[in-house]
């Protein structure tokens, strides 16, 4: 048995990895390999080529790395043309994985795509794509499934395996005060986290914002202290040349803001109130019941496309799984830091607001809790027995 598998980026590596942990129990002798991260390999996974070379977003960034990037689909097609798997399961990173998907599907081979691309927020141009590219969509979100059922695309509702490894605290308070603890913080400290991305382009668009706002409010709340964890070691030497060029020269105030390697989830729970970009923390963030506001800042260029291609109400994933505005959402021009700094203020002070916002977080909790992990696995041998798919 081989099984194919392409992650792009670190949340497709961590979902990667339960996959396959998932998958061995189907499937004990299985050979896995691809593109994959650090989480991926530890699980046996043999990479191919360096994930961090797909790791792009937007419409125009990626135009530079074009050829890089054809080079690497050219040669996985060849591959596995040659020595052809079982499946291949593309995860997440729908601009690269859907082309590599389509012919890889032309050649005979079962495709499914894990975490299905927003087709209910590009319209219908992107679902003619997928159903000619992959033979199973496993969607994360409860929503999701109805425009894939529509146009006769086999789709299942595995549920998002974050739900299932984060346990809602029972006693917000004492959790909060166990992390404070653990980061070695007084226990009436109080904590805002920064949490302005992963990737280099969205740290250097948001984190300068983050910390004028974060000053701002320093004026009103001179005991905050301000936690922002760093992905990596390259996102860390960032956030410390962005601090050097933003933060006055004053080592009381720099004193306020404290960087980590990593420890993302410990500084949420820690945490009154997290500022954050869009994508996957918001989902982490819910799950962990810390009240939050979402920012989103593209290229200038991308963003003029984006509008016009994109149709969607809301970018965060608490909102578009509650339907509604339940947190709050700055995009492109409207991050400015006197405005975040505004809110920041107004939702420290609104505790009523605060437990509204975490209840409504908890019930959402619940629906994503599917043990995504083992469904996904069941879903993937199913469509290769034969069971599902086309």
């Amino acid at each position: 048995m081989r099984i194919a598998i392409l992650a792009g980026e670190s949340s497709g590596d961590a979902l990667g990895a339960g996959l396959i942990r998932a998958l061995r129990e189907h499937y004990p002798q299985a050979v896995f390999e691809g593109v994959g991260g650090p989480r991926m390999q530890a699980e046996g996974f043999h990479s191919l080529e360096d994930m961090e070379r797909l790791s792009v977003m937007g419409f125009i960034e990626p135009l530079g790395r074009l050829p890089e990037l054809f080079g690497i689909k050219r040669r996985l097609v060849r591959r596995w043309q040659q020595q052809r798997p079982d499946v291949f399961i593309g995860i997440d990173s729908p601009g690269f994985n859907l082309r590599l998907e389509t012919d890889l599907h032309r050649s005979g081979i079962r495709t499914v795509h894990y975490v299905s691309p927003s087709v209910w927020a590009w319209g219908k141009g992107r679902i003619h794509t997928m159903a000619r590219s992959v033979n199973l969509v496993l969607a994360l979100l409860p929503f999701e499934t109805a425009i894939y059922e529509e146009h006769g695309i086999p789709v299942r509702f595995v549920g998002h395996p974050l739900a299932d490894r984060i346990h809602p605290p029972s006693d917000p308070a004492a959790d909060r005060r166990q992390a404070l603890f653990a980061l070695g913080l007084e226990q009436d400290s109080e904590v805002l986290a920064l949490m302005p991305g992963s990737r280099r382009d969205e740290v250097d668009r948001l984190a300068p914002v983050f910390l004028q706002a974060a000053l701002g409010c320093l004026q009103q709340r001179p005991a905050l202290q301000f936690l922002i964890p760093c992905a990596n070691g390259a996102r860390r030497q960032q956030m410390e040349q962005i601090i050097e060029s933003t933060l006055p020269a004053d080592n009381n105030i720099r004193a306020r803001f404290r960087l980590y390697d990593g420890h993302s989830h410990e500084i949420m729970r820690a945490s009154q109130l997290v500022l954050l970009a869009s994508g996957t923390a918001t989902l982490e963030a819910m799950l962990l019941q810390r009240p939050m506001i979402v920012c989103y800042r593209l290229a200038p260029l991308t963003w003029a496309l984006a509008k016009r291609l994109v149709r969607l109400q809301w970018v965060s994933l608490p909102n578009l799984l509650a339907r509604e505005e339940l947190v709050p959402e700055y995009l492109q021009d409207a991050v400015r830091a006197e405005t975040l700094e505004r809110r920041i203020r107004d939702m420290l002070d609104d505790h009523d607001g605060q437990q509204r916002m975490m209840a409504r977080f908890a019930e959402l909790h619940v629906q994503l809790q599917k043990d995504a992990d083992v469904q996904a696995a069941a879903a993937v041998s199913d469509l290769i027995a034969g069971r599902i798919g086309g």
